[in-house]
């Protein structure tokens, strides 16, 4: 089976598309995505990654132009009896690994922590679901020294308004989504520094249409 995708992705200051196409050979998915610089200036192979995935278990992405590797691995274990998701993410070309881990206490409340080895560069994040549509978000930048906060609320089913703010930037962000296997995915984003003088929000656009062959 083959799956597709198609992105195109509108900023006010610029436009671009991008496309990613999926194979799948028993457990294992066979992965092409092609990004904004694929297209630009026309076709070329900057912006081209080729991936090998088994879902659960491992993925291997081969950035092409940059002829750089990343390696993911996933596992789960449990932790008094609750589920921690774990990932680890090597990239060879600027010799960086990542660790990262969510521990979900319950169905409305999970924990989660981001670690960039050899460095302060670390996240973490609590989730709550309230009420099955609402979702609260704070989290704890330790390079920064700073909090971020979101909330989330979903609508009719397939709509999600989103709501975030970034204290070390002062960036506030206002996001619409919709993921509806009928009628496609789109996110529309509004975005606005609160620090700057001039106040004048970026505006962001996606919609993605996905294919089956």
């Amino acid at each position: 089976m083959m799956k597709a995708s198609l992105k195109g992705k509108y900023e006010t200051d610029k436009s671009g598309a991008a496309a990613n196409i999926s194979v799948f050979a028993s457990d294992v998915k066979f992965r092409a995505s092609l990004t904004d610089a694929t297209f630009a200036a026309g076709p070329s192979l900057n912006g081209l990654v080729l991936a090998v995935e088994k879902p659960g278990s491992f993925i291997v992405d081969y950035n092409v132009p940059k002829k750089d590797f990343r390696f993911q691995f996933l596992n789960s274990v449990r932790v008094a009896g609750k589920p921690l998701n774990l990932n680890y993410i090597h990239s060879r070309g600027d010799n960086r690994t990542i660790l990262d881990g969510t521990l979900v206490l319950d169905s409305a409340n999970k924990v989660s922590a981001n670690h960039v080895l050899g460095s302060r560069n670390g996240k973490f994040k609590y989730s709550y679901l309230h009420g099955g549509v609402t979702t609260f978000e704070p989290s704890y930048d330790l390079a920064k020294n700073s909090w971020d906060f979101a909330v989330s609320r979903r609508v009719y089913g397939d709509d999600v308004f989103r709501a975030s703010y970034q204290t070390s930037s002062k960036l506030l962000g206002l996001e619409w989504s919709r993921n509806s296997k009928i009628n496609g995915s789109f996110r529309v984003l509004a975005s606005v520094n609160l620090a700057e003088e001039q106040k004048i929000p970026k505006l962001t656009a996606e919609s993605t249409w996905d294919f089956e062959m």
